[in-house]
């Protein structure tokens, strides 16, 4: 899929990706702005500066205004917050493409903070916060990122602490968004069916006069672990949800292909060694998955789990086992063939609609300032070697690289502190 990149003067860069035959067009602004950059006192305003943007512009002063517009021209829309961006958007039929690029750029460039709407939104952010510590599933992979991590930016939540959130001043945004809503620090995506010469149109006469700044840098991560370790949080559940995770490589290492690949025998799919293990033979629990979680500095393969609870000790015994066979025998070449297959299929599903292209280029640009369009990411895939796996999994799956995050009616973190081991 071709794609173009421009960068403006002042540093603010342009994806356009071509659709031809895609009905829809997808408007996305990523920004280097998230928990990794803020400071303890302030954590949380990345992701409460996100929900204010929608809450008026000096063009479109109401909430009402930006929803009822967007509405009306079936769009979908939303945003989000990670570690280390964050991300405005609007999906609509291609005929409206001025319309939402022209919303999602006042959303982005000119959002008021109102008071009265920063003071209700308060309590929105804790019902969110309270939602997600209500979600087993979801709150577990908090606890992994804190016990990885422990008391700095890539082990704080996103989301916040609660009293810094009741503790924001509308001051505190501005001076956040002055300090990392920058054109250099800036990447608007456009995928779908439109032309480069209409996105640079309306790129240059929104965005092109906008002045560079002096941006707020993120404190780089220590990654440092000499034995295992172990957060319990306890919590009268039906079913123990579990990540089990090692430190791995950072977005940028060549090995994260391998790791790829390597999460891909141990949880990518319904044959996956895991799945068949924990489900199928043992049945013990309903999902299973591993994947890599890559960021700028740092990263950890992570297998997640929700498990019956009289059973979470055999559990993680064998699920240490089918580590430590991939670091003692070589996958088969039938094995690594299927599930290439699995990763370049999966690949081209979600790249089927323009949201996912966008923020497939995107993703990449904003944190990378490199792109592989997906034949170059296919063909990294399939040189990928059962050597290459062996020898990455004895690298990984070590002592002293294992972390357990877990949720479930347990306090004592002894008992799986002697699991620990390969």
């Amino acid at each position: 899929m071709k794609f173009s990149k421009k960068v403006l003067k002042n540093g603010l860069r342009v994806i356009t990706v071509p659709m031809k035959d895609n009905p829809t067009v997808t408007v996305l602004v990523l920004v280097e702005a998230g928990s990794k950059y803020e400071t303890k006192e302030v954590n949380g305003i990345s992701h409460f500066l996100e929900h204010m943007c929608f809450k008026g512009t000096m063009k479109r002063p109401q909430a009402i205004d930006i929803s009822k517009e967007l509405d009306s021209l079936g769009s979908q829309y939303n945003a989000f917050t990670a570690q280390e961006y964050t991300g405005y958007y609007a999906k609509s039929d291609a005929r409206h493409f001025r319309k939402i690029f022209d919303v999602v750029s006042d959303i982005y460039l000119n959002s008021t903070f109102p008071d009265a709407e920063m003071q209700k939104e308060k309590g929105v952010i804790i019902e969110e916060m309270n939602m997600y510590e209500d979600m087993p599933q979801r709150h577990v992979q908090d606890l992994m990122m804190k016990l990885l991590y422990g008391d700095q930016p890539a082990g704080w939540n996103i989301a916040g602490e609660k009293k810094n959130i009741l503790n924001m001043k509308r001051e505190d945004f501005t001076a956040y968004k002055n300090k990392h809503y920058l054109p250099e620090a800036t990447v608007l995506i456009v995928a779908g069916q439109v032309t480069e010469r209409e996105v640079m149109s309306e790129a240059n006469k929104i965005f092109g006069k906008i002045p560079r700044g002096k941006k707020g840098q993120k404190l780089k991560t220590k990654d440092i672990q000499d034995k295992p370790q172990a957060l319990i949080n306890f919590k009268k559940t039906d079913q123990t949800h579990f990540v089990l995770g090692v430190r791995t490589y950072d977005l940028f290492s060549e090995k994260n292909v391998v790791l790829s690949l390597l999460g891909g025998v141990l949880g990518g799919g319904m044959s996956s060694r895991l799945f068949i293990k924990l489900r199928e033979e043992m049945g013990a629990g309903y999902y299973v998955r591993a994947y890599n979680d890559a960021y700028t500095d740092h990263g950890f393969l992570q297998i997640s789990a929700g498990v019956n609870n009289q059973r979470i000790d055999e559990v993680l015994t064998a699920v240490l086992e089918e580590c430590k066979k991939l670091k003692n025998q070589k996958v088969s070449e039938e094995e690594l063939d299927k599930v290439k297959e699995y990763l370049i299929g999966n690949m081209k599903l979600s790249l089927e609609s323009s949201d996912d292209i966008a923020n497939f280029f995107g993703g990449q640009e904003l944190l990378k300032r490199e792109i592989l369009d997906a034949p170059e990411k296919i063909k990294k895939i399939r040189k990928v070697t059962a050597d290459q796996i062996q020898v990455l999994a004895k690298d990984i799956f070590k002592n002293n690289k294992l972390n357990l995050a877990l949720i479930g009616p347990f306090k004592d973190s002894k008992r799986f502190l002697k699991i620990l081991k390969f």
